[in-house]
């Protein structure tokens, strides 16, 4: 099995799943909402300094790149992988062994009856001949990138600087999420032989924005009105992804109170558009002056109301 490779070889390493608090049995879309929940609360720009913090992110990250691929999912399950996603080696035969110079081995004389064993030690030397010639696929590269929410949102290319000082582009695709991890094929560590180099795995972090949040493929605003628009109602201006637009304010809005601008959220290749939400909230003039004041207070006398009135008639019962 993987984990008896891994003890062998000295490397014990923990099992993915429990790495990422699942059972063997979890859905693919199990794994995503796992890892996703832990890099939250794990990333290390979340925790400065701490050492532990980010040997468990680095922990959860190589569990997601070997879970969050189907194909090295599978191979794991079936132990033709370990959890590092180096290969467990192939059974050895006893005749392999046996037949290395020093054992005292001499061949059966029944020459004419076929060998199970040869049968399947050559069966096994095929399917590894590419290790055999000395060829192996070069390690995969993983890589944190903290990127601004418009270009996580929208979609942009940066530059990730190597350690050997050469640089990376990575293309963010359009919608991508905090946690995501692309795979950029061939990127990574060199292969040995004719091997194919490695894959570089780069985990996004989306930094917070000061006026947009989001939830799935919505995206949330707060968006201050003036008292005379809430009461009146009109038109303002709201800044969206795709740049601003007109908004109409209901007359009598209140604080919020919520408007839907359908399709201005996330826009992902093959997902519905998300949509863009607007939490209004009445800002009170930064001077109240004696004009406002005496109209205000004119205005109390006769048509004087209680807003509270059923939040206590309800949360008192």
């Amino acid at each position: 099995t993987s984990d008896q490779h891994s003890e062998r070889t000295g490397q014990r390493m923990k099992d993915p799943y429990a790495s990422l608090g699942l059972k063997k049995t979890a859905t693919d879309a199990e794994i995503k909402v796992a890892f996703r929940k832990l890099t939250r609360k794990l990333h290390p720009d979340l925790h400065p300094g701490d050492a532990k913090a980010e040997e468990a992110f680095k922990e959860i990250s190589v569990a997601n790149d070997l879970l969050g691929d189907p194909e090295k999912r599978r191979r794991f399950d079936a132990g033709e992988i370990d959890a590092s996603g180096a290969e467990v080696p192939a059974r050895q035969f006893y005749r392999d062994y046996a037949q290395q110079p020093g054992t005292g081995y001499r061949p059966n004389a029944r020459a004419e009856a076929p060998d199970m064993d040869d049968f399947f030690a050559d069966f096994m030397r095929s399917g590894g001949q590419s290790r055999a010639q000395g060829q192996m696929r070069g390690a995969d590269a993983r890589y944190s990138l903290q990127v601004r929410f418009l270009d996580a949102a929208r979609g942009a290319k940066l530059p990730i600087t190597l350690p050997d000082g050469s640089t990376l582009t990575v293309t963010l695709p359009a919608g991508c999420e905090d946690g995501q991890t692309l795979r950029l094929r061939g990127k990574g560590g060199a292969g040995h032989g004719d091997a194919p180099a490695g894959d570089a795995l780069v985990t996004i972090s989306v930094a917070p924005h000061p006026v947009y949040s989001r939830i799935g493929d919505d995206i949330f605003i707060t968006l201050p009105i003036t008292l005379d628009e809430a009461v009146l109602g009109g038109k303002v201006t709201a800044p969206t992804l795709g740049g601003a637009v007109s908004v109409t304010i209901p007359k009598g809005a209140s604080s919020g109170q919520t408007l839907r601008l359908r399709g201005r959220g996330v826009v992902r290749a093959g997902a519905a558009k998300g949509d863009q939400l607007i939490d209004l909230r009445i800002v009170a003039p930064p001077v109240i002056d004696a004009d406002l004041a005496d109209f205000m207070q004119n205005w109390r006398k006769s048509h004087a109301y209680d807003p509270r009135k059923a939040m206590f008639e309800e949360g008192l019962e």
